[in-house]
C-alpha cells in the first residue's frame, strides 16, 4: 500500500512539473473601435523558419487560445479579411498565462497604399468554404512535384496512384491560376509542376457548370483544387529534365516546360521509358479507338440522361498496363487564354504504347451438378498510338448572354497479336484443347463538336440555353483468326474443327443532339426548370469473313454480313427547385421516348430482317441536400433511368467465330430500368481539420441484360443475352480524419459494408449470386518536420459469396494491402525516399494465401547552385516479389491469372531544374506578404 501511494505522488509530482512546463496564450482580436472580429484565423509559427506549430480561429467573440504549450517563444499571427495582418513575438510567461489583452486590426484601405507591410506569412487561412494553404509554410525537399507539396497539407491525402482526397471527398479537378490545365486529368498538373513554383493551394467546392452559366445554384457540389503560381514563375519559363539509365536495359527520360503570364498558360510535357510508366490517364486507354466519341454528353439537359451505348467493333488494346513490359512514348502541349470575358482552352496530346505479356490462367467453372476447370496459356504483343486534340472556347458577349464551343478530334491505331492453349478439363480428364493464333489491326478517326448558348434575363434567375452536338467515328478493323480445336470423347472418336479465317469490319457512326432549358424564378426563392433534348444516331457496320481453305482466301456467307440502325430518343420534362441559404430540395418528372429501327443482312440473301422498337418511360427525380453549417453539408438523391440494349445484343445473328464461345441476338430485349438511390453527409472543420464523411448508395435494375449460358458435353459455351429482373447493391462507407497533432500527426479511420445480388441463367437455371463484404481501413500522416515524413494507409476487406446452384463453391475471400511512404533528409542535401506496397489475398476453399510485398528505395543528392540539380540511385522490388498475379471471382467462376512482369531493376538518373525568372513589386505599389 506505501508503495502505492509512493507511485501516485510521484506520479502528481511529474504531472505538476510537466505543466509547470507549460503554458497558454489568450487574447481578444477587435478592429480599431474594439468590435470584436469573430472567426478570425490565427496561427502560431517558430520564429526561426515560420513554420506552423499549430492554427485556429476565434471564437463568437473575437477570442484566441492556446494551450498548454511548450515554454518557448513563438510568433502569433492574425489574419482577417479586409484587415493588415497582425504578427507579435509571444515570449514565455512567468506564470502558465500569457495574456495579450486585446489586439486590434487596421482595416485594408487606400491610404495603405504607401505602406510595406512585412511579417511573416500565414501558414493557412480561411474564407468562407474555402480553405488556402501557403505552399512556402509546408516544406519539401528540393526537386519535389505539386503531389509531394499536397500529401503535407492538413485534410489533404494523395494515395500511391495519385489520387486526391480532399475533406474527404474526391478530387475531381485541379486548375493552375483558375484554369484547365491538359483537360481535367488532375494528375496532369500534380505530377508535372513542380512545388517550388506554387504559391497557395486553394481548397473549394465549385459549382456545376450549369449553375454557373445559369446563376442558379442546384446544390451539386465538385472538390477542386487551384494551384496559385508565385509571381516569379508567372514571369518567365521553369520545368524539369530527367534522364536514367538502369540495370537490364531499362531507362527513362521525362521533361516539362512552363511558361505562364496573367493572361495566358502554355505547357509541354513529353516522356519515354521501359519501365512500364505510361505517364497518363487511365482514360486515355479508353480513348485508343476514339469510342469515347460516342459517349460525349453535350446537347444534354436536366435529369434521367443516360450514356448511351456506342456499337464501334471491339478491338481490345492488349492487356493491362501494370503488367508485362511495355516501353511507353508521350507527349503533348497546352496552351490556354483567359481575360475576364474570354476563355479559350486546348492541348494536342500523343502517346504510344507497345506492350508484351505472358500469362497463364486458372479458371473453375461450375453448374449444377458439373464442376470443370481450364488452363489457359498465352502470350499478347500489342501496340497503340493515340493523337487527341481538344479545343475550347467560352465568351461572355456581355453579362445577359454566354457562348461556349468544344471541339475533340482523337486519331488512334495500332495492332495486336494474340497465341495461346487453352484446355478445358472435366473430372481431371483432358476435355477440350484449343490452339489459337490471331492477330489484328485497328484505325480509328473521331471528331465532336459542340456548341452552348446561354441567355440570362433580366430579371434575375431567368435564363434560356440552347445547346448541340455532332460527333463522327469512323473504325476499321482487318483480324486474322486462326484456332485448332480438338475434342476428345469416350465413346466417340475425337473430332478436330480447325478455324482459318479473316474479318474486315468497317463501322461508321454520326450523332446529333440538341436541347434546350428554360428557368423561370415563380418567388425569389423558387425556380421551374423545364427542358427538351432530342437525339439520332446512325450507325452503318459492314463485317466480310472469309475462310482460308489451301491458301485461298473465300467467302464465307453465314458469317458475313451488314447492318445498319437508327437510334433516336425525345427526353423532356419539368423541375421544380427551392433554395434558400445553402438549403435545396428539388422534384420532377420527365418522359423518355426511345425508338430503334435497323436492318440486317447476310452476305448472298436477297432480302434484309428489319427491326423495329419503341419504348417509353416516365422518369421521376429528387434530390435534397442543405449546406447546415460552412463546415456541414448533406445530401440525398433519387434518380432512375432508362437504357436500351446494345444493338450487337439486338441483332438476330448467331456468331460462330470462336467454336468454344458461340454467341446469339435476342431481338425481344426490353430497355433497362436503373432505380438509383444516394446519400452523403460530410463535416469537416478548417480549424481543428476534424472531419466525418458518410456516403451510401443504392441501385435496382428492372430488365437488366444478362448473358444466359449453356454449356454442352464438350464444355462449348453458348450465350444469350436476356432480360432478367432484381439486380440490387447497395455501398455504405464512413471515415474518420482526426488531427491527433494538428499539422504534423493525422489519423484516418474508415469502415463500410457492401453487399450486392444477381440472376444469371445458366443450363436454364438461375444462378444466384450474392456477395457480401465489410471493407476497413485506416492510416496515419506523420509530418513532424521538413526532415521527415510518413504517410500510411491500410485496407482489409472480408467478403463472402455465396451460389445458389453449387452451394459446395461459396467461399470467403480475405485482401489486405498496406501501403507506406517515407521521406527522410539524411545529412544536408542527402535524401532518402521508400515506397512499400504489402498485398495478401486468402482463400481459404481454393487454397490459395497469396502474399506479396513490393519494396522501392531511391538516395539521391540535391546538387548545383541554386538546387538545380539532382542525382538519384533507386531500387525497384528489392524484394523481387512484383508477379503479376490477379484472383477474381464472379457469377460461377472463379480464376487466377498470373502475368510476367517487371521485377527488381535499379536506375542511375540525374535531373535538372530549370528555374522562373525573378519578379519584383512595382513603385508605389503596395506589398503585403502575409
Amino acid at each position: 500500500m506505501k508503495h502505492l501511494l509512493l507511485f501516485f505522488l510521484l506520479l502528481g509530482t511529474f504531472r505538476l512539473q510537466a505543466q509547470s512546463e507549460r503554458y497558454s496564450i489568450k487574447a481578444t482580436v477587435t478592429d480599431t473601435l474594439g468590435e470584436a472580429l469573430p472567426y478570425a484565423t490565427t496561427m502560431l509559427l517558430h520564429p526561426v523558419d515560420s513554420t506552423l506549430v499549430t492554427f485556429g480561429r476565434t471564437d463568437e467573440k473575437g477570442v484566441l487560445e492556446f494551450r498548454n504549450l511548450k515554454r518557448e517563444s513563438y510568433l502569433l499571427k492574425v489574419n482577417y479579411v479586409g484587415y493588415i495582418p497582425y504578427q507579435v513575438r509571444v515570449n514565455p510567461p512567468d506564470g502558465n498565462l500569457a495574456d495579450l489583452g486585446q489586439i486590434r486590426l487596421y482595416e485594408l484601405n487606400k491610404d495603405l497604399m504607401e505602406v510595406v507591410v512585412k511579417t511573416a506569412r500565414a501558414p493557412l487561412s480561411i474564407r468562407g468554404d474555402t480553405v488556402e494553404y501557403n505552399a512556402s509554410s509546408f516544406k519539401v525537399p528540393p526537386g519535389s512535384t505539386v503531389e509531394d507539396l499536397l500529401r503535407r497539407l492538413p485534410g489533404v491525402q494523395v494515395d500511391q496512384a495519385g489520387n486526391i482526397t480532399a475533406q474527404g471527398q474526391s478530387v475531381r479537378r485541379v486548375t493552375v491560376d483558375g484554369k484547365r490545365f491538359f483537360g481535367d486529368d488532375p494528375k496532369a498538373a500534380t505530377r508535372n509542376l513542380p512545388a517550388e513554383a506554387i504559391d497557395k493551394v486553394q481548397v473549394y467546392d465549385s459549382k456545376t457548370d450549369e449553375a454557373r452559366l445559369t446563376g442558379v445554384d442546384d446544390g451539386t457540389r465538385e472538390k477542386t483544387v487551384n494551384l496559385a503560381l508565385k509571381d516569379s514563375h508567372k514571369r518567365g519559363g521553369f520545368g524539369k529534365a530527367t534522364v536514367g539509365v538502369g540495370t537490364d536495359h531499362r531507362a527513362q527520360g521525362k521533361l516539362n516546360y512552363n511558361r505562364f503570364d496573367d493572361k495566358t498558360q502554355f505547357a509541354v510535357i513529353g516522356m519515354g521509358n521501359n519501365v512500364n510508366q505510361t505517364g497518363v490517364s487511365g482514360d486515355d486507354y479508353n480513348d485508343f479507338r476514339g469510342s469515347q466519341a460516342a459517349t460525349w454528353r453535350g446537347g444534354q439537359f436536366g435529369f434521367g440522361a443516360s450514356y448511351e451505348r456506342s456499337d464501334d467493333i471491339e478491338v481490345n488494346w492488349g492487356g493491362n498496363r501494370d503488367r508485362g513490359f511495355s516501353k511507353n512514348w508521350a507527349g503533348g502541349v497546352n496552351y490556354n487564354y483567359e481575360t475576364p470575358k474570354t476563355k479559350f482552352g486546348s492541348y494536342y496530346f500523343f502517346n504510344q504504347t507497345r506492350q508484351t505479356q505472358d500469362a497463364f490462367t486458372e479458371r473453375e467453372n461450375f453448374l449444377e451438378q458439373l464442376r470443370y476447370r481450364s488452363a489457359d496459356q498465352n502470350s499478347r504483343i500489342s501496340r497503340n498510338q493515340n493523337h487527341r486534340t481538344f479545343i475550347r472556347f467560352e465568351k461572355q458577349i456581355d453579362s445577359l448572354n454566354t457562348v461556349v464551343i468544344d471541339n475533340q478530334i482523337r486519331l488512334a491505331n495500332g495492332y495486336n497479336n494474340y497465341s495461346g492453349v487453352l484446355s478445358y478439363y472435366g473430372n481431371k480428364d483432358l476435355q477440350t484443347r484449343s490452339e489459337t493464333r490471331n492477330t489484328s489491326d485497328f484505325n480509328t478517326f473521331a471528331i465532336s463538336t459542340s456548341l452552348l448558348y446561354n441567355r440570362k434575363f433580366e430579371k434575375k434567375g431567368r435564363s434560356w440555353a440552347v445547346s448541340a452536338l455532332h460527333s463522327l467515328n469512323d473504325s476499321d478493323e482487318d483480324a486474322d483468326q486462326f484456332a485448332r480445336n480438338t475434342f476428345y470423347r469416350e465413346s466417340l472418336d475425337d473430332s478436330l474443327y480447325i478455324l482459318d479465317q479473316r474479318n474486315r469490319t468497317g463501322s461508321l457512326n454520326n450523332r446529333i443532339r440538341l436541347g434546350t432549358m428554360f428557368i423561370e424564378p415563380l418567388a425569389s426563392k423558387v425556380f421551374l426548370e423545364g427542358f427538351y433534348n432530342f437525339s439520332v444516331s446512325t450507325t452503318d457496320v459492314e463485317r466480310e469473313v472469309f475462310d482460308k481453305i489451301e491458301q485461298r482466301e473465300i467467302r464465307n456467307d453465314f458469317l458475313t454480313r451488314a447492318y445498319d440502325n437508327t437510334f433516336y430518343s425525345n427526353r423532356g420534362g419539368f423541375r421544380l427547385r427551392y433554395t434558400s441559404k445553402g438549403f435545396n430540395i428539388s422534384g420532377g418528372l420527365a418522359g423518355q421516348h426511345y425508338g430503334l429501327k435497323a436492318n440486317f443482312s447476310e452476305y448472298g440473301m436477297t432480302g434484309q430482317t428489319k427491326l423495329s422498337r419503341r419504348y417509353f418511360s416516365l422518369i421521376p427525380n429528387l434530390t435534397i441536400s442543405n449546406q447546415f453549417t460552412t463546415n456541414f453539408r448533406a445530401y440525398l438523391g433519387y434518380s432512375p433511368y432508362m437504357d436500351l440494349p446494345s444493338i450487337t445484343d439486338l441483332q438476330p445473328i448467331v456468331d460462330y467465330s470462336n467454336p468454344l464461345f458461340i454467341r446469339e441476338g435476342n431481338p425481344d430485349l426490353k430497355p433497362i430500368t436503373v432505380h438509383t438511390g444516394y446519400f452523403s453527409i460530410n463535416y469537416f472543420n478548417p480549424g481543428s481539420f476534424l472531419g466525418l464523411f458518410l456516403y451510401g448508395n443504392v441501385y435496382y435494375q428492372d430488365n437488366a441484360v444478362v448473358y444466359a449460358q449453356t454449356v454442352d458435353e464438350n464444355l462449348v459455351t453458348y450465350t444469350r443475352p436476356v432480360n432478367v429482373s432484381g439486380a440490387r447493391n447497395y455501398n455504405i462507407s464512413s471515415q474518420i480524419t482526426y488531427p491527433i497533432i494538428k499539422t504534423k500527426l493525422i489519423l484516418k479511420v474508415g469502415t463500410g459494408i457492401q453487399q450486392g445480388y444477381s440472376l444469371t441463367p445458366i443450363n436454364g437455371v438461375n444462378n444466384a449470386t450474392r456477395t457480401r463484404s465489410f471493407p476497413t481501413g485506416g492510416g496515419i500522416d506523420l509530418t513532424p518536420g521538413p526532415a521527415f515524413s510518413l504517410f500510411t494507409n491500410v485496407r482489409w476487406n472480408s467478403s463472402r459469396t455465396k451460389y445458389s446452384i453449387n452451394t459446395s463453391q461459396n467461399q470467403r475471400i480475405n485482401n489486405l494491402n498496406v501501403d507506406a511512404e517515407s521521406n527522410i533528409r539524411l545529412m544536408e542535401n542527402f535524401l532518402l525516399n521508400a515506397t512499400f506496397r504489402y498485398m495478401q489475398f486468402v482463400n481459404d476453399r481454393q487454397g490459395i494465401d497469396l502474399k506479396q510485398p513490393i519494396l522501392n528505395m531511391a538516395l539521391y543528392k540535391i546538387m548545383l547552385k541554386n538546387n538545380k540539380g539532382e542525382v538519384r540511385l533507386t531500387a525497384f522490388d528489392i524484394f523481387n516479389r512484383n508477379q503479376g498475379i490477379r484472383v477474381y471471382t464472379s457469377q460461377n467462376f472463379t480464376s487466377r491469372e498470373q502475368i510476367t512482369t517487371l521485377g527488381r531493376y535499379f536506375m542511375l538518373s540525374l535531373t535538372y531544374n530549370m528555374r522562373g525568372i525573378s519578379s519584383k513589386p512595382k513603385n508605389n505599389q503596395m506589398m503585403i506578404i502575409y
